[in-house]
């Protein structure tokens, strides 16, 4: 997958492949500001905007639709035609109240899932790592940049925490307010978010450890009882008796 350096500008050739755009028809691409995702696991909100909803035929009629304040991403309006968008992001149109999420899907890497109004407002996010901050309350650090704070009484015994790096957390968007809480481990529902297998829903059958995240192998069981395996570093648990987001059709059971 490509890299984005420190370019100001993009090269269309440069861009990650599953960015969808004409290559040899342009030569410049937009780059992703930076902000909560990496570039090369995110989707510049013009492109969302005029490539994959069709609300502009042209770059500039997507920035013009954007500045005006058009599209929310988790709730919040963005008018930045560069702010990146990633996984399990929502995008809502304003003016039709139509939401989405965003997902891994095979092959293709990103899919725009629609998803029912009551949903919209909810946001899974994992927890990338953990780190104790002043006062000994620890905070969790999640895959879209955000930080929790879980405030605890006593240091030496931290019973609040109760969390642990890879689990799932269901957090209201913009509001940050935990709803639920998903424990990464044999049985819990998961969501691939990388290599090969992207895109792919299936049960956490068993953890091979390795040396770090990367050379954790997991396997795994979809709807249909076939097995496969990935890295640790792929793996986003999203539920343990049914998964806690709508997917796509066929996706799960």
């Amino acid at each position: 997958m490509a890299r984005m350096g420190g370019q100001r500008r993009l090269k269309a050739l440069a861009a990650p492949r599953f960015w969808p755009i004409l290559r040899k028809e342009y030569k410049w691409a937009v780059k992703p500001r930076p902000g909560p995702h990496p570039a090369e696991k995110s989707l510049p909100l013009l492109l969302i905007v005029r490539n994959v909803l069709g609300y502009a035929q042209t770059a500039r009629e997507a920035r013009k639709l954007i500045s005006e304040g058009h599209f929310r991403v988790d709730g919040v309006v963005r008018k930045d035609y560069k702010f990146p968008v990633g996984f399990m992001d929502v995008i809502e149109v304003v003016d039709t109240g139509e939401k989405f999420r965003m997902l891994p899907y095979p092959v293709k890497f990103f899919k725009l899932h629609p998803i029912p109004e009551e949903e919209g407002d909810l946001k899974p996010v994992r927890i990338e790592n953990k780190t104790t901050v002043k006062g000994g309350h620890v905070q969790l650090n999640l895959h879209d940049g955000r930080n929790i704070l879980v405030r605890v009484k006593d240091p030496r015994n931290p019973v609040e925490d109760v969390y642990r790096t890879m689990d799932t957390l269901l957090i209201t968007v913009p509001g940050q307010e935990v709803k639920g809480h998903i424990k990464f481990g044999e049985g819990a529902i998961a969501i691939i978010v990388g290599g090969r297998n992207i895109g792919r829903v299936g049960v956490v059958k068993s953890v091979q450890k390795g040396w770090g995240r990367k050379r954790t192998l997991v396997t795994l069981e979809d709807a249909s009882g076939n097995l496969f395996q990935t890295s640790l570093d792929y793996v986003f648990v999203i539920g343990l008796d049914r998964p806690v987001i709508s997917l796509p059709e066929g996706a799960w059971k």
